[in-house]
């Protein structure tokens, strides 16, 4: 079984994640009414908390202790949320250079370094066996 399925299994109840985080049922559903947590519900709607359910409950606690407010704590777990989330990005595939296209850029480029006073040295000579 993948550790990520392991994580997200429901299986605390309230009265022992109250016990492993410290806080109160009321703080918990709070968090849960604020859409910080969403934990899973069996048949008789008692929720059921995955061990990310109560490292996140820890990670609101922590920011709560540090005075920020609770938009500033959905702010900064809904900026992580879609930090982890993989961006869709389109990849432009540049075209590739010619070896005459590269050949021209790199001459170019030579001759503006050239053109330096203190690598001039080194265009001329170790370089310059390149270009003919």
């Amino acid at each position: 079984m993948r550790d990520n399925v392991r994580r997200n299994m429901p299986l605390f109840s309230m009265g022992i994640v109250t016990k492993l985080t410290e806080l109160t049922p009321r703080q918990v559903r709070y968090y849960e009414q604020q859409e910080l947590i969403q934990p899973a519900r069996t048949v008789g709607n008692q929720r059921l908390f995955s061990f990310n359910d109560v490292d996140r409950l820890l990670q609101i606690k922590s920011l709560m202790e540090k005075g920020i407010n609770i938009a500033g704590v959905k702010e900064m777990l809904h900026g992580e949320e879609t930090a982890d989330q993989p961006k869709e990005t389109v990849e432009v595939k540049k075209p590739d250079m010619s070896d005459a296209d590269l050949h021209k850029l790199l001459k170019r480029q030579l001759s503006e370094l050239s053109a330096r006073p203190n690598q001039s040295h080194l265009i001329r000579g170790e370089l310059s066996r390149f270009f003919h």
